[in-house]
Order: structure tokens, then C-alpha cells, then sequence
């Protein structure tokens, strides 16, 4: 029987020590579970990170691979995320030459601005939930970008 894939969003703390990341990301490898976001962060005033985990796949599979998440000695929490805020960020340069009172009206609408003016291209940046920067990244191709930077996903209980 063919078990629905469903996307899911996992935080898991962990002490800041060397080969972390690559025990995690194996992990996830060895059952063949891919990874479609990784973001990593220190948690402020602490010994810890804090990493947020997209990934898509059956129920089954992601209750096996939280189980084994907490296995892992330098693992302090596993959070499976139900009622979250997720953001995701992405930074667009745009030559000078293209409509740039639109690209920022767009942006705006994807709580977003311009933030940086060069001699030769400007950048926006959008934040958003991780479908609406998708969005946004269809919508501002008629703009021409030269060069697109998308983040992974973060998020919080709420």
C-alpha cells in the first residue's frame, strides 16, 4: 500500500560540536528520506544550535526518523512541528535597467523592500512563508534577475 508523502517541518537542538550536521544529515540519507531545507543557527547566549529540517515523506518513515533523531547523543530536543510560524527569505539583483518601482511594489507584497542600490544592479529581499517566496520568485521573472539566493525555512511553535 502506497502511503501518502506529506511535508513536514522538524526543529532539533543539538550541543554545538563537530560532526553534528553530518550524523544528522546521514541519518536521513541511510533511509532514504531527502532533505528539501536545512538551516542552521546558534541559539543565542548558549552552547547550542538550533536546526530546521523540511522534508517530505510518509508518516511512517518520518516517525522512524524522529525516533533515531533522538538517539543521537549530541541531540538535546526533536520538535515535530504542528501549529507553526515558518518564514523563508530570498535575495533577487535586478540590472538597473529593469523597473525598479515595480520590483519593490512586488516585493512589498511579499513583505519585502529593496536593500541594496549598486552602481550596476540592485537587490531585493523578500520574507514570507515558504510558498509565498516561491511566488514571488515565479512573479519576478518577467524582471529578468541575474541572480536569485533562496534561504531555508525557519519556524516556531506558536
Amino acid at each position: 500500500m502506497n502511503e501518502i508523502s506529506q511535508r513536514r517541518v522538524i526543529s532539533v537542538i543539538v550541543i554545538n560540536e563537530s560532526s553534528v550536521l553530518s550524523r544528522i544529515t546521514d541519518l536521513f540519507s541511510a533511509r532514504g528520506y531527502n532533505i528539501e531545507s536545512l538551516t542552521v543557527a546558534p541559539i543565542p547566549e548558549s552552547k547550542y544550535s538550533r536546526l530546521t529540517i523540511v522534508t517530505s515523506g510518509s508518516l511512517r518513515v518520518s516517525e522512524q526518523i524522529t525516533k533515531q533523531l533522538h538517539k543521537l547523543i549530541p541531540i538535546l530536543k526533536v520538535i515535530e512541528h504542528e501549529d507553526i510560524v515558518e518564514k523563508e527569505m530570498a535575495l533577487v539583483k535586478f540590472s538597473l535597467d529593469e523597473d525598479i518601482s515595480a520590483i519593490d511594489t512586488l516585493a512589498q507584497a511579499y513583505n519585502g523592500k529593496i536593500v541594496n542600490v549598486g552602481d550596476n544592479s540592485v537587490i531585493a529581499m523578500v520574507a514570507d512563508e515558504s510558498k509565498r517566496v516561491g511566488n514571488f520568485l515565479k512573479a519576478i521573472q518577467k524582471y529578468n534577475p541575474k541572480e536569485i539566493v533562496r534561504s531555508g525555512a525557519v519556524a516556531l511553535e506558536r
